[in-house]
């Protein structure tokens, strides 16, 4: 077995207090994460890991070793990096999941100039509308929206995305146009269930004014909300991108452009390192570019 990557399981399963998480975290098997550990540990002559069946926790020889073994992780990988960008060719994988929604169309249109330009960097794209835990899963890049919870997470802003309400002209000449935004109490609004408090919509650039609305659809998916406004169903509040395909048609107008509350942000979001690989790095400087000039 590569002492290096004995060092790497030992590291994972420290930072994750978990055999289990820390196979996870490098995409190997629990068996062989322990098996790795085992390893370093006869080599060593020391234990390095408290193990019991609830958790796994460092010795004092772990937890000194442990200091000393990380920034050697980093520089090795520092040097792989350094290879890597004096070849101007970029490998490896890199797991990246992002909103249903979001990332089947725009996260995936945003990718593909980037895999063209590097072949040889293998992305995973993992879709879900529930925020996968980042570490547990083995996640190296998330992309989010929304103010963040307070975490040891890194996050680095991608951009600010508008947040409109839209309606149909057909739906509007049915029902009339509401000329205040207090008077969305009186219409069918379609709520976004992935909103803090989707029955509850703010106006104005610090969102002062509140308007408590409902109506007869609601979606976890914005997209949905969208096309379901476009049709005539109802009024809709969503971020800019997804109704702009029927704003440029015509099947969709933005109400109250200019009491429109303050945007949403797009984050890319990692795990806490010293040092980020350089594909990784790269990725998130590309998704930074596309999506500021977009």
């Amino acid at each position: 077995m590569d002492k290096l990557d004995c060092m790497r399981a030992f590291a994972a399963v420290a930072a994750q207090s978990s055999f289990t998480g820390g196979a996870r975290q490098l995409g190997i098997s629990t068996k062989l994460a322990s098996k790795y550990v085992a390893r370093l540990e006869e080599r060593l002559g020391a234990q390095l890991l408290n193990r019991t069946t609830r958790k796994v926790t460092l010795t004092d020889t772990g937890r000194a070793y442990l200091e000393r073994c990380l920034p050697l992780l980093d520089q090795f990988d520092e040097l792989e990096d350094v290879v890597q960008l004096r070849q101007k060719e970029l490998a490896g994988p890199v797991r990246v999941t992002a909103p249903t929604g979001f990332g089947s169309r725009e996260l995936v249109e945003a990718l593909q100039p980037f895999q063209q330009a590097h072949p040889k960097v293998a992305v995973e794209l993992v879709l879900s509308d529930r925020h996968l835990p980042i570490l547990e899963e083995g996640v190296d890049l998330a992309v989010r929206f929304g103010a963040l919870k307070e975490s040891t997470l890194v996050a680095r802003k991608l951009c600010d995305m508008r947040l409109v309400v839209v309606a149909a002209p057909g739906y509007l000449a049915a029902h009339g146009a509401p000329s205040e935004p207090e008077a969305l109490a009186t219409h069918n609004c379609l709520l976004q269930m992935t909103s803090p408090q989707p029955d509850i919509w703010t106006f104005g650039d610090g969102g002062q004014k509140t308007v408590n609305v409902g109506g007869s659809f609601r979606a976890n998916s914005p997209r949905a909300v969208a096309h379901m406004a476009a049709h005539g169903l109802g009024i809709a509040r969503c971020p800019h991108y997804t109704a702009r395909p029927f704003l440029a048609d015509g099947r969709l107008q933005v109400l109250f452009e200019e009491q429109e509350t303050g945007p949403i942000t797009l984050y890319a979001v990692y795990p806490p390192s010293r040092h980020l690989t350089a594909r990784i790095r790269a990725l998130i400087d590309h998704l930074a570019s596309y999506f500021s000039s977009s």
